[in-house]
């Protein structure tokens, strides 16, 4: 099994904010702005607000609710109202879909997404960033792969469910994929009633950071020990340089670089990580 740490959603470059850690522990990904998509940020729902209005609160206005947006992974029922076939999905293409075609990404792997996350205020009524707050990368979602489809090859009649989204808006492209969830999660030998394939951590979490404690950018990650590279190899793609590795006593720590979409970890050799993955997605209990 590969787990694939996949980065989603707001950040400098894209939207230019990072998302946001309401003031009650409540966290959400705010997708990007993608003008070929057929989706306003006013068309998105999250839980008592309407996307929009966060959107346009955290960027001053500068994207308002007309704006387009690249809701992708697409993850969470209740943002949209569904067709009754729908299931949780996630597109890619270019680069990063290359990068997964070629470390054999398929069915049973398990997409972890993570993004960039700072805390807000309520500042009279309306959401500001907290500026006294630290930026850091937390993971906010999940995907475990039960099919894998390129766009192009598919069957349009199968997939009416899913024309909304944004990889349905793109141009004529061989590599433009879509990964379709699961309906519970599986691990092997065991399906797990119950947990489903996809879904989204609703709140945050010391134990849903990435970044480790102190660290002078969000790049800096504290991983578990056993995560630290074995035979002179690196776990994870795009990062084979060994001086981005550190052990510590009570864990790793990893400069993660600064570009790079999917970074993926072939479990073969560290069979640790199948049971902090099911504590993460099952027991919610992450570092051990």
């Amino acid at each position: 099994m590969r787990i694939i740490f996949s980065r989603k959603g707001f950040d400098s470059s894209a939207g230019g904010k990072p998302s946001p850690i309401l003031p009650d522990g409540r966290m959400v990904s705010l997708p990007i702005p993608d003008k070929q998509s057929s989706i306003h940020y006013g068309d998105i729902r999250w839980q008592e607000y309407n996307l929009s209005s966060l959107v346009y609160d955290l960027t001053d206005g500068r994207i308002p609710a007309s704006h387009f947006a690249h809701l992708d992974p697409d993850i969470n029922r209740e943002n949209l109202s569904r067709h009754p076939e729908w299931r949780p999905i996630f597109g890619q293409t270019g680069a990063a879909q290359g990068h997964l075609r070629n470390n054999d990404v398929q069915a049973g792997d398990v997409f972890l997404f993570f993004g960039l996350f700072r805390n807000v205020l309520n500042n009279a009524g309306k959401l500001a960033w907290d500026k006294q707050s630290s930026l850091c990368h937390v993971l906010w979602g999940w995907l475990q792969i039960e099919k894998v489809q390129k766009i192009d090859d598919c069957n349009l009649e199968e997939y009416e469910w899913a024309k909304y989204h944004p990889h349905f808006c793109r141009n004529p492209d061989r590599n433009n994929t879509l990964y379709i969830a699961r309906k519970y999660l599986t691990f092997p030998g065991v399906t797990i009633e119950g947990v489903e394939g996809a879904g989204v951590f609703q709140e945050f979490s010391e134990r849903l950071v990435l970044t480790a404690p102190a660290a002078t950018s969000p790049s800096q990650w504290k991983l578990p020990q056993w995560f630290y590279p074995r035979n002179g190899k690196s776990p994870l793609t795009y990062h084979s340089n060994l001086t981005r590795w550190q052990r510590f006593e009570n864990g790793t720590r990893l400069d993660a670089v600064a570009r790079g979409q999917e970074f993926i970890f072939d479990t073969t050799n560290f069979p640790e990580a199948m049971e902090w993955l099911k504590g993460l997605l099952v027991n919610n209990d992450i570092f051990r």
